[in-house]
């Protein structure tokens, strides 16, 4: 029985088989080649180079006495200073702000007029100007009394003797602070959807149960990455309080450099590097409460730096085994 005309065709103009098409699942995907990307990587590489080499290489740094001064009983001492400030100033300063936030969002005109009047104020005036008046109060105010307004008082005392450096030091940076933070405890209490607040009410609970248990909770999610920025911002502050006869871990740095006029760049790396890990420690302290106030509001909390390790050394196995297989 003889073939059609029309297979015999088929069968000459099929290609051999060695040159049939890969099924899709044996195809390669090739990425999408990006030169620019490239490009910039390798200048990002070569700068980064260069600054890590002068820094090493420049006998200007004086790395030996870097690590002469980075552990003195003297610096240690002014740093203790430093996270006793900013660790007072930062509880005082976030009570504060949310006392000011409630009376901003409060019905009361003059609770309103009075909280925006003091955010205005201590936003506008410079902190050093701030720490500078509290340290000469004195000289304007010799005794500080409590009583009836116009009328005798009840008790007087000498503010000179109350108003030691550290405590005009942590009075300065909170009252600074509190302005600060009012705005960013209010934004994050607006952030709250009204849905909840009206949940809230319906059930009947109590302002103060709403507040704590319902809103406040919530608006955590907002307010700890910015609340964090004022935190950052108030640890490198804390080197003014040098102004004000306090010897922190800049204070101590700065007169230890007038001390020994030759070793001042080391000193001020040292100072520099204790402050780059005091807020490398905020930002991971950041990082957990984040990811603890998510819960509930992502569908999967954000992996932790460990986690992301792992999952990338998985992806560098498996993508290794792909390519020794192909």
């Amino acid at each position: 029985m003889s073939e059609p005309p029309g297979a015999t065709v088929a069968l000459a103009d099929a290609p051999p088989a060695d040159e049939q098409p890969k099924p899709l699942a044996a195809q390669r995907v090739l990425p999408l080649r990006r030169p620019g990307r490239w490009i910039a990587t390798a200048v990002v590489l070569v700068l980064a180079a260069q600054f890590v080499h002068g820094l090493t290489t420049n006998p200007f740094y004086q790395w030996d006495r870097f690590g002469y001064w980075f552990l003195r009983p003297n610096i240690l001492d002014g740093l203790v200073i430093t996270l006793e400030v900013a660790a007072y100033s930062a509880v005082l300063g976030l009570a504060g702000g949310i006392v000011l936030a409630l009376a901003r969002l409060s019905k009361s005109p003059v609770l309103r007029a009075v909280s925006w009047t003091y955010i205005w104020a201590l936003r506008s005036i410079p902190l050093i100007v701030v720490l500078l008046f509290l340290y000469n109060f004195s000289a304007l105010y010799k005794t500080l009394s409590v009583g009836v307004p116009f009328g005798p008082a009840f008790f007087s005392f000498d503010e000179s003797k109350l108003a030691s450096d550290m405590v005009v030091a942590v009075i300065g940076l909170s009252l600074n602070e509190a302005a600060y933070a009012a705005e960013v405890v209010r934004g994050g209490i607006l952030s709250v959807d009204q849905g909840q607040h009206e949940a809230a009410a319906a059930l009947g609970l109590p302002k103060s149960y709403q507040f704590t248990k319902i809103v406040f909770p919530q608006a955590l999610r907002s307010i700890t990455p910015n609340y964090v920025n004022q935190l950052i911002g108030l640890i490198k502050s804390t080197s003014l309080v040098f102004y004000v006869s306090l010897l922190d871990l800049f204070g101590t740095a700065q007169s230890m450099g007038s001390t020994y006029p030759g070793d001042i760049v080391p000193l001020l790396l040292v100072s520099t590097v204790w402050y780059l890990i005091l807020t490398s420690v905020v930002s991971v302290i950041q990082f957990y409460v984040e990811r603890y106030y998510a819960r509930g509001a992502t569908r999967s909390l954000p992996p932790t730096p460990l986690q992301k390790l792992r999952t990338g050394l998985t992806d560098l196995r498996a993508r290794i085994r792909r390519e020794a297989a192909v």
